[in-house]
């Protein structure tokens, strides 16, 4: 007879609304795989990542006592009336890793901690605990780069003007301009005369200006605290991590910082006696450089006794980072620099060896960064994860992945205000005779070109050598769609922005963050929102700082945001829809003013195919076409940027350049979050860059694109220092019918050859 425990075998979710789901009923069985499908916007992140991950976070963290939870993020309950047969989730998502400059592949797969382990039990001299191999700990870090493996020098005319004094504004660094307080304590400090030349300065003014410690100086009647520029640009921009700049401090930076490797450790972050100590040979630095792949084939060949459940459990986890396609990378390469498919990768490798079960897995878009080659190995291994007894969830396009469900949720019928239904439920092949759009899409191939077109002129790249890169030399065509790929780590984006990128005609189009608050939108970021405001303001005879949620217009209990955060002390904090303005942001006089019988708060709910049939200025039409061009008509205006997916925020990025007139444009993975039946719409607008006079290049996995493509330049063969190389040139035709590269038959395999 079966136990009533065993009857809870489906996940229920009751009445969900969150975002745009449109009260959504579903059950998902457990202890499966099931993908969810659906074009952008249609809301399976917000049924798998918003509703159903986030109300098992939030359980989980009401189980600990509210004073540890106020060291928690703060997580509201989703919109839903019911969720039943939750199990504890873990969350595998495509978020940066940490931009801590000490944190690297090593220490976040805590291979890095084993291997210290081992030295401190087999290295020769024995120099003390696993401590003494740390880069992290007093004890053994190399102390003239405290550990980081590298040392700064500062350029300081990168700093000055020196041929003008400080009132002519000789100190250049952001923000230091003329009536800047900063700059008014240098002018008023009395350490030197502020209308001379810095190159008449004497040596003493010249430290004083320069160098002088934090100190007590008296301006009028108020104490301020004086240091020297040097010493305030350290502490102000040198001591923070790059990534987290902004773009102008971050170029600013970039020009007056120049880094090298520690001249005591030669990069190695550790201190003599740590790298002293050796097996067979081999320091503990040796194999933090060391490719992983090569690294578990050094360890595996380790058969002391003594570390034996050590050296297994070590030997796995480095078996898992190969097999997961990222044998390429080494233990020392800083976590800050992975994608965001590498980061999902590395946190992946964790979960590979748990012997935790019956839990919840997350994933979304893992495929994100993967040639198909990779794909393969990537479903294994989330088979293997169900396969431990856990229900695997997963937001996904690739047919690929797709084809491995045991279950699909589809999701649509559009997105945005017309998403939000689930429209299909059941198998794969289920899926395939269904006729919704994914259905109907699942073997849609695009073709390789009848015609390609030939180049107006050549970009030479010539002795690239960055990273893995061999020497390359390569010819890119110029007025043609050109299509780079090769497995992950082969070296395709060191070619392209480390040879490219800095050009001045060339525009970069990546996924990276948005800098910007919770009040950034794609109305403010595209500039869409002036002609907006202008146009209620003269069809009201009012002014346009009115209209906006940053401004006059601003409801002032909420400061404009539309959400009111309350601070619960030792309970987390809470986010509630302000009560003032009901959400809308708005002050209620604003709300008064209408443009075609539409007011400023309805507008910006608007999705942007809806604003472009309702705009007639052309300015604003203009914008809209273009967001619409590339794929984005089911954002709403006023949609906050921070919760824009990385293949999102890259479109929209596109949006803005494509008004810009560059000559060429470089894409990276463009069609990341796309469905199936959108990649099409991509491949219409690369088309209609290149048909307008540009060169188009992309990085790019996905097999249409590949096949749309007039030009394609694979690298490889492998991966690290198997890759590096340019193994094909020439037209997708010649690739499928010639060539015997990895891409060459996967491409192959996609066309029907």
């Amino acid at each position: 007879m079966a136990a009533p425990a065993d009857s809870h075998d489906v996940i229920q979710v009751r009445g969900a609304r969150e975002n745009n789901l449109a009260d959504v009923s579903v059950d998902i069985p457990k202890r499966r795989l099931t993908v969810f499908t659906g074009v952008s916007g249609s809301g399976k992140s917000s049924l798998v990542f918003g509703t159903i991950a986030a109300e098992s976070q939030r359980l989980i963290n009401e189980t600990y006592t509210a004073f540890i939870q106020s060291f928690m993020p703060s997580l509201g309950r989703p919109d839903v009336d019911a969720l039943r047969n939750l199990s504890a989730a873990i969350i595998v998502d495509q978020e940066r890793m940490g931009a801590n400059s000490r944190s690297t592949v090593g220490t976040a797969t805590d291979a890095h901690t084993m291997l210290r382990i081992l030295f401190s039990r087999l290295g020769q001299p024995h120099v003390g605990t696993s401590g003494a191999f740390s880069f992290n700990l007093p004890e053994g870090m190399c102390q003239t780069c405290e550990g980081l493996g590298r040392v700064s020098t500062v350029d300081i005319d990168q700093l000055v003007d020196r041929t003008k004094s400080l009132t002519q504004g000789a100190i250049t660094v952001p923000g230091f301009t003329v009536d800047n307080w900063y700059v008014q304590t240098y002018v008023q400090s009395g350490f030197y005369d502020p209308d001379k030349a810095l190159q008449d300065f004497t040596d003493e003014e010249w430290d004083a200006f320069l160098n002088r410690e934090t100190t007590k100086v008296k301006i009028g009647k108020t104490n301020v605290t004086y240091e020297g520029l040097l010493v305030k640009v350290q502490r102000l921009y040198l001591g923070k991590d790059r990534e987290s700049m902004q773009p102008h401090v971050r170029a600013f930076v970039d020009r007056a910082v120049t880094f090298t490797d520690c001249p005591t450790c030669g990069g190695a972050r550790l201190n003599a006696a740590a790298l002293s100590s050796k097996i067979d040979g081999v320091n503990i630095a040796d194999c933090s450089t060391m490719q992983i792949s090569d690294l578990a084939d050094w360890v595996a060949k380790i058969t002391d006794p003594s570390v034996g459940p050590m050296l297994t459990t070590l030997k796995e986890l480095l078996d898992n980072l190969v097999e997961i396609g990222l044998g390429y990378l080494s233990l020392d390469r800083p976590a800050a620099t992975l994608s965001g498919g590498e980061a999902q990768r590395v946190k992946m490798v964790r979960h590979v060896g748990s012997a935790l079960t019956d839990v919840t897995y997350v994933f979304d878009e893992p495929t994100v960064g993967l040639h198909p080659h990779d794909i393969q190995r990537m479903n294994d291994l989330l088979l293997r994860l169900r396969d431990k007894g856990n229900t695997v969830l997963v937001v996904e396009h690739k047919p690929e992945t797709i084809a491995i469900a045991d279950h699909v949720v589809d999701l649509g019928p559009g997105a945005g205000t017309n998403g939000g239904h689930i429209t299909f439920t059941g198998t794969v092949d289920e899926l395939r005779a269904s006729g919704t759009l994914t259905g109907r899409h699942l073997d849609h191939r695009a073709r390789l070109r009848d015609q390609v077109r030939t180049p107006t002129g050549q970009l030479p790249i010539t002795g690239a050598t960055l990273h893995n890169l061999k020497g390359v030399d390569v010819d890119i065509p110029l007025g043609v769609l050109t299509v780079v790929t090769g497995v992950a780590g082969s070296g395709k984006s060191s070619l392209i922005h480390g040879s490219l990128a800095h050009r001045d005609d060339v525009v970069t189009v990546d996924q990276a963050p948005i800098r910007g608050s919770r009040r950034s939108n794609p109305a403010t970021y595209t500039g869409l929102l002036d002609p907006i405001r202008t146009a209620f303001a003269k069809a009201n005879g009012v002014k346009p700082a009115l209209f906006s949620a940053n401004s006059e217009g601003a409801c002032p209990k909420c400061k404009g945001i539309g959400l009111v955060y309350t601070d619960l002390a030792m309970m987390a904090g809470v986010a509630s829809v302000c009560e003032e303005c009901e959400g809308k942001r708005f002050t209620a006089e604003v709300l008064t003013h209408t443009l075609r019988g539409r007011n400023i708060s309805e507008v910006l709910g608007m999705s942007v195919t809806e604003a472009r049939d309702f705009f007639t200025e052309k300015q604003a039409k203009a914008i809209l076409d273009r967001l619409v061009d590339v794929g984005l008509g089911y954002l709403s205006l006023g949609q906050p940027l921070t919760t824009l997916s990385g293949g999102e925020r890259q479109r929209l990025k596109l949006a803005i350049h494509m008004a810009e007139k560059a000559s060429t444009y470089i894409l990276d993975e463009p069609t990341t979050g796309l469905h199936l039946a959108d990649v099409d719409q991509l491949l219409a607008l690369l088309d209609r860059l290149v048909d307008d006079g540009n060169t188009v290049i992309v990085i790019e996995h996905h097999q249409a694109v590949m096949a749309h493509a007039d030009w394609i330049i694979d690298l490889g063969p492998g991966a690290g220092h198997d890759g590096g190389r340019i193994v094909f040139t020439g037209t997708p035709a010649d690739l499928v019918e010639n060539a015997s590269t990895l891409t060459a038959r996967h491409l192959g395999a996609y066309v029907g050859r």
